[in-house]
């Protein structure tokens, strides 16, 4: 699986009635790092009326992962038109928190929707992505003399090579790619005579 996450931080502020909104937006993997951001936000300014916040918090697939606050905003104000934002960019390992200082005019609630979801909006589009691949780990036992057409091979299909032992024969841990391991096998077999087998491992890296 693959998907995009933020490259660096973004900051976006604005005033709206008053009101100032600044918008942060990270790279955070996992809802415990997700709310580590937010409590560093939230002592950054801790004269703010309200710190709200959403995130997707591994791939944009996992609604396990999703989470977001109104902070004291009326429901449905803030975090989730955050949230919903965040989830329209298709992006995952991404956090947003909007922190407020209130300027004595009420914005209403839809006035409240459009100040945070737009403030997530302006943010995203200033962020840069890269791309992430999730991989699953497979063994694969391998003759010396066939071992530096298969790093060609790896090259090819973003393989990494995760650990490697020399004994009578080379005992390889690969990182692949799940939705690209049914055509690396058929390469394997062609390029090797059905020779090499890859074999799941138990262990995961990303």
């Amino acid at each position: 699986m693959e998907f995009f996450i933020p490259k660096a931080e973004v900051i976006f502020e604005e005033e709206i009635k008053k009101s100032r909104f600044i918008t942060y937006l990270r790279h955070t993997e996992g809802l415990e790092q997700a709310k580590q951001f937010w409590a560093e936000i939230r002592a950054l300014h801790p004269h703010a009326r309200h710190h709200c916040w959403a995130t997707v918090a591994a791939s944009p697939h996992n609604s396990q992962q999703y989470g977001f606050s109104d902070d004291g905003e009326p429901a449905g104000t803030a975090g989730k038109p955050m949230l919903n934002y965040l989830l329209g960019s298709g992006l995952g390992e991404i956090s947003a928190v909007v922190v407020r200082y209130y300027g004595g005019i009420l914005l209403g609630t839809g006035g409240l929707v459009k100040a945070y979801g737009n403030g997530v909006q302006q943010a995203l589009s200033r962020l840069e992505t890269v791309r992430k691949v999730l991989r699953q780990n497979y063994r694969l036992q391998c003759e010396y003399d066939q071992f530096n057409s298969l790093q060609h091979l790896f090259n090819e299909w973003d393989i990494s090579l995760v650990e490697q032992q020399f004994s009578d024969k080379i005992d390889l841990i690969l990182g692949i790619n799940p939705n690209q391991l049914a055509t690396i096998q058929q390469q394997l077999t062609e390029r090797f005579a059905g020779k090499l087998v890859l074999t799941q491992y138990l262990k995961s890296i990303e």
